[in-house]
C-alpha cells in the first residue's frame, strides 16, 4: 500500500506499462549498464584505437595490446588509461539506451505488421531485423560522439609543437623513445567538437558514419539474436515452459558474454576502417585541401598496408574485454527491467 501511494515508485507503475513508459525505462537502463560497462573498458578501447590508428604509419609505435598498454601506463599514468573517457561515457549512454529503446519499438513493428499480439516472442530472423534497424538508428547519434573519443585517445601520439624541431628524417620509434611524456597542453572535448565544426562544418561530425553504419547495423543483429539464441537455451534448459522474462542472473551475463564477443569480431574491419578514418588528419596531416579519407580508399590503403591484418589490428583485446563489458551491460539491463520492469 505504500509503495502504490507514491507517485514516484517504480513498484506503482502497472504491470503493462504504455509504449511511452517502456521507452523511457529503456533509455534509464540502457544508460547505466552502458555507463557502468564503458568505465571497465575504456583502457582497452583506448589500446584498440591506437593499434587500429597506426596501421598506415610506416613505423609502428606500439608491438601489440600490451605493449601499449605498458607504454600509455609508463608516460602518462592512469589518467591517460582513461584518456577520453566522458566522450564514450556519452557515447556508451547514447548506444545503449537508443539500441535498446529502438530494438523494443522495432520489435512491436514487426509485431503490428504480423498481426501478432504484442506479447508474442519474436522468431530470431525477425529479432535480428529488429536489431540490425536498432543499430542502425543508433550509429546516427553515436558517429560524433566517436569521433571526438578516438581524437582524445590519439593525442598523445599524434604530432604536435613538441616535435616542431625534430629532423624529419627521424624515425616515429626514435620520435617516441626520445620524447618521453608529452605535456603539451591538449584540448578537451568541446575544444575537438567546436574545432571540427569550425573547420569541416556540422557535416565533419559524421566523418566515418559509413563504417559506424556497417558495425552497429550488422553488430546490432548479431548481439541481440545471439544473447537471445543463447539466453533462451540456457532457460529452456530449466523448464520447457519457462520464456525470456525467466533469465536469472548467471544466464544474462554469460548470453551477454558470448553476444558481445560475437559482435566485436564480426564487425571489426568496418571498426577499423572507421577509427582510422576519424583519427587519419590528427596522425597523418595531408593539409586542408587534400580529398578527406573515404570509407573504401581507407579500407584499400589498410589491405595494402598490412593485409587482413591490418584490419584485425587491435582485435584480440577488443574482443576479450567486450566479453565482460557486454555481460555487464545485460546483468544489469535484465536486472533492472525484471526488478522494475
Amino acid at each position: 500500500m505504500e509503495a502504490a501511494s507514491d507517485p514516484l515508485s517504480w513498484e506503482s507503475i502497472p504491470s503493462t506499462p504504455s509504449s511511452a513508459m517502456r521507452a523511457v525505462k529503456d533509455i534509464t537502463f540502457g544508460s547505466i549498464a552502458g555507463m557502468v560497462s564503458k568505465v571497465f573498458e575504456h583502457p582497452f578501447d583506448l589500446t584498440k584505437v591506437r593499434l587500429q590508428s597506426q596501421v598506415l604509419d610506416t613505423t609502428a609505435r606500439f608491438n601489440g595490446p600490451i605493449d601499449c598498454l605498458v607504454k600509455t601506463w609508463k608516460n602518462e599514468g592512469v589518467r591517460g588509461l582513461y584518456r577520453g573517457l566522458p566522450a564514450p561515457i556519452v557515447a556508451a549512454m547514447l548506444e545503449n539506451a537508443s539500441l535498446f529503446m529502438s530494438y523494443s519499438e522495432l520489435q512491436d513493428v514487426i509485431r503490428r505488421i504480423n498481426s501478432q499480439p504484442m506479447s508474442h516472442d519474436l522468431s530470431l530472423p525477425q529479432l535480428a531485423l529488429a536489431g540490425a534497424g536498432a543499430g542502425a538508428i543508433t550509429s546516427f547519434l553515436l558517429t560524433p560522439v566517436k569521433l571526438v573519443k578516438c581524437k582524445m585517445q590519439v593525442q598523445m601520439i599524434a604530432p604536435g609543437p613538441l616535435s616542431a624541431s625534430i629532423p624529419e628524417s627521424t624515425t616515429t620509434a626514435a620520435l617516441n623513445s626520445s620524447l618521453g611524456p608529452i605535456s603539451r597542453p591538449l584540448p578537451g572535448p568541446i575544444a575537438i567538437l567546436t574545432s571540427v565544426i569550425r573547420t569541416e562544418g556540422l557535416r565533419g561530425l559524421w566523418l566515418g558514419q559509413t563504417g559506424t553504419l556497417i558495425r552497429e547495423c550488422g553488430g546490432g543483429a548479431a548481439w541481440f539474436t545471439t544473447k537471445e539464441f543463447v539466453g533462451t537455451t540456457l532457460i529452456k534448459r530449466r523448464g520447457s515452459e519457462l520464456t525470456r522474462k525467466d533469465i536469472v542472473p548467471w544466464e544474462s551475463a554469460l548470453s551477454g558474454a558470448c553476444a558481445g564477443g560475437i559482435f566485436n569480431f564480426s564487425m571489426f574491419p568496418a571498426d577499423s576502417i572507421k577509427s582510422t578514418m576519424q583519427t587519419e588528419e590528427d596522425l597523418r596531416p595531408r593539409g586542408s585541401n587534400a580529398p578527406k579519407p573515404t570509407f573504401l580508399g581507407t579500407a584499400k590503403a589498410m589491405y595494402k598496408a598490412q593485409g587482413v591484418k591490418g584490419l584485425y589490428a587491435g582485435c584480440g583485446i577488443t574482443v576479450a574485454r567486450s566479453i565482460p563489458s557486454s555481460a555487464i551491460i545485460f546483468l544489469i539491463y535484465d536486472g533492472l527491467s525484471s526488478r522494475f520492469g
